[in-house]
């Protein structure tokens, strides 16, 4: 037996539970991982909340869909991986465990230098930017409007974008303007407003918009881009194509993964932790992400 964060149904963060569960095994083509570290963020909670994705089977669910630890089985058909190999990875559910299994081509190697908090909440946010700007194609010179910028795929998005060599503007919360400022946007602040201290920095309007907050700053943000085709959003699904706006494909890779914590190691890319809970804190966790507007990511420590 291990232990695992598991729900047998829906609601609130209070229906989280540490239990005793039967160990996974590696299969064909997986390897089993015993989990350090696993990023905790809105996906969890969408899910916790009665949202099922494609594929998630039945309940009772183990949420979590990114993760670092130590190899300790290999399936058949496996090659390239061995015991004892330190590794990041995504997933759909099942990272807030001890023992998860994982298809061999969802993991990559963990850098020597990359901490286990770092490298167990490092693989959704800085895909999902990752992917968005690669959708969003920012040439140098233009102007990427980012809102949720100091929020974990904020974090990566201002900093791929600065690497590219465009300008951002990230809206963020007052007690957030520096740490979005040391990523290298501009911050502006939230509230009534909003759209004028946008165009006094970019008065004829912003070539791209990453949408990770939702609601009026979606509405707003449809007024502000030049081409709703490079307007992304990470939360208004249900909205987007009648609006003519974008969504993040699902393009997440080994090799994209390796790609990004290859920049962070490089010092190309900053990451910040704002909170680590040991696992059988997982409702704090997901209270923590579910009150938003924090910097950062949030981790469990696992192992």
């Amino acid at each position: 037996m291990s232990r695992a964060i598991v729900f047998h149904q829906p609601g609130g963060a209070e229906v989280l539970r540490l239990e005793e569960v039967a160990e996974v095994q590696a299969g064909p083509g997986q390897v089993r991982v015993r989990v350090r570290a696993a990023g905790v963020q809105p996906y969890d909670v969408a899910i916790r909340s009665g949202w099922t994705p494609p594929g998630a089977g039945p309940l009772p669910r183990i949420p979590g869909n990114e993760f670092a630890g130590v190899i300790d089985q290999v399936g058949p058909g496996v090659t390239g991986w061995a015991v004892g190999d330190e590794v990041l990875g995504f997933g759909r559910l099942g990272a807030y465990a001890e023992l998860l299994v994982s298809p061999a081509d969802q993991i990559a190697r963990k850098p020597e230098g990359m901490s286990w908090e770092v490298a167990g909440g490092f693989t959704a946010g800085n895909q999902t930017a990752h992917i968005a700007l690669e959708v969003l194609a920012p040439r140098p010179g233009e102007v990427l409007l980012v809102h949720g910028a100091a929020g974990s795929v904020g974090t990566s998005a201002v900093q791929l974008a600065r690497a590219a060599g465009a300008m951002v503007i990230g809206t963020a919360r007052e007690a957030n303007h520096e740490y979005v400022r040391s990523l290298g946007a501009v911050p502006v602040a939230y509230g009534d407003g909003l759209v004028d201290r946008i165009r006094r920095l970019a008065p004829e309007g912003v070539d791209m918009v990453i949408d990770g907050a939702g609601g009026e700053a979606f509405d707003l943000s449809l007024g502000l881009v030049k081409n709703r085709s490079r307007m992304l959003t990470l939360v208004e699904h249900d909205r987007a194509a009648s609006a003519g706006v974008r969504t993040t494909p699902p393009a997440r890779s080994a090799a994209r993964l390796a790609e990004l914590a290859e920049r962070y190691i490089r010092g190309e890319l900053a990451w910040h932790i704002r909170a680590a809970y040991p696992l059988e804190r997982a409702a704090d966790a997901q209270r923590d992400v579910e009150r938003g507007h924090g910097r950062g990511k949030v981790v469990l420590l696992v192992g």
